[in-house]
């Protein structure tokens, strides 16, 4: 059981987190290393068909929102205790409102200009369905609350938002926000992607059949998105968030224990960790897709993690980040704003 950190002081709590397993971690022999830290969990859970198929008028953000009352009801849907995770006790859906903005913004393509952040376009089909964005249909739920009592704030405003809001209260730093984005109407603006290694829409495979092929996939996708290497693994980062579920992607369990906590330790992992093709699954063998998990069989990585520290290019940056929390800390939150802004030409100007 994963115990739930104290609403009131969790922001707080999850920076003094990250120094309590690195210290803990660095006391513990080799062998207990990786075993001992009690984590919490949260990601997307079954997805809930949230959809919209009725077109309706573009909306934009231009009557006035005020954005600290937003924050608010945003803070109370991470403090709820309700929230129930199908993998973890203790969890929230901080990690989850992360991977609904992430999955909105990662749909950029810089020679087309299309796709992005603008647009909120996952509430429609075929987007809604893409099997990169199962369970998101329950973050979108989540938030239709909100909406409703701030209706002058976008969709694709407020997933944005939530997802800066979540990073913040999980301990990160302060990523940031521009509003202005505007709704599409229906589903006929979902980005159309037909690229060679990815049939079913934009976004990134865990895996592609071997580390060069999966390598190659990761530059591919976030190179059409205008990121590095170093960008690229700076947003891998927000792995070390939430889990994976069989229901939804196949695969199962964190990367980290500390998945609701913005630090490091994904890195670490990757480099001090030992990883193996995981092949029984509570006693049971394993039938999901391929997927490594260390000892304990606790943690996993997926091909596309366990690439960053067999490529060359990759591994060095992943060294850096774990060596050094306050470097990955400014780096991710510099990323995570460059691609939040993808797609997006707001209409106010200034940083929220």
């Amino acid at each position: 059981m994963f115990p739930r950190l104290t609403p009131v002081f969790r922001r707080g709590l999850a920076v003094q987190g990250r120094k309590f397993a690195s210290s803990i971690n660095s006391q513990l022999p080799t062998s207990r290393r990786h075993g001992s830290l009690a984590a919490v969990s949260a990601t997307a859970a079954v997805g809930l068909g949230l959809t919209w198929q009725v077109s309706k008028p573009a909306v934009s953000c231009e009557a006035a929102v005020n954005w600290d009352d937003v924050r608010k009801e945003i803070v109370k849907i991470l403090e709820d205790n309700s929230y129930v995770d199908s993998s973890y006790q203790g969890a929230h859906a901080g990690p989850l409102f992360l991977r609904l903005a992430w999955h909105s913004a990662g749909t950029f393509c810089a020679s087309t200009k299309t796709g992005g952040s603008d647009g909120a376009t996952m509430r429609f089909e075929p987007e809604i369905s893409w099997g990169a964005n199962a369970g998101l249909a329950k973050a979108q739920k989540l938030l239709e609350p909100v909406k409703k009592k701030f209706p002058s704030a976008s969709y694709s405003d407020l997933w944005i938002f939530a997802a800066c809001v979540a990073i913040e209260e999980m301990g990160g730093n302060k990523v940031p926000f521009t509003p202005g984005r505007t709704d599409k109407p229906d589903g006929r603006s979902c980005p159309v992607w037909e690229g060679a290694t990815h049939k079913d829409g934009r976004l990134p495979s865990a895996d592609m059949g071997s580390p060069d092929k999966t390598a190659a996939h990761l530059r591919y996708i976030f190179n059409r998105m205008g990121f590095d290497d170093k960008e690229i693994v700076a947003l891998s980062g927000a792995h070390g968030l939430g889990a994976c579920h069989t229901e939804n992607s196949g695969f199962w369990g964190p990367w980290t224990r500390a998945p609701t906590t913005v630090s490091n330790e994904y890195y670490r992992e990757l480099l001090e960790n030992t990883w193996t093709i995981k092949t029984t699954h509570k006693g049971k063998p394993w039938n999901g897709p391929l997927q490594f998990e260390d000892p304990t069989g606790d943690l996993m990585m997926l091909p596309s993690d366990i690439v960053l520290i067999q490529d060359r290019e990759f591994r060095k940056h992943v060294e850096c980040y774990a060596k050094n929390d306050a470097a990955f800390q400014k780096d991710f939150a510099a990323v995570v704003g460059k691609l939040f802004a993808l797609g997006c030409n707001p209409q106010k100007k200034g940083w929220f």
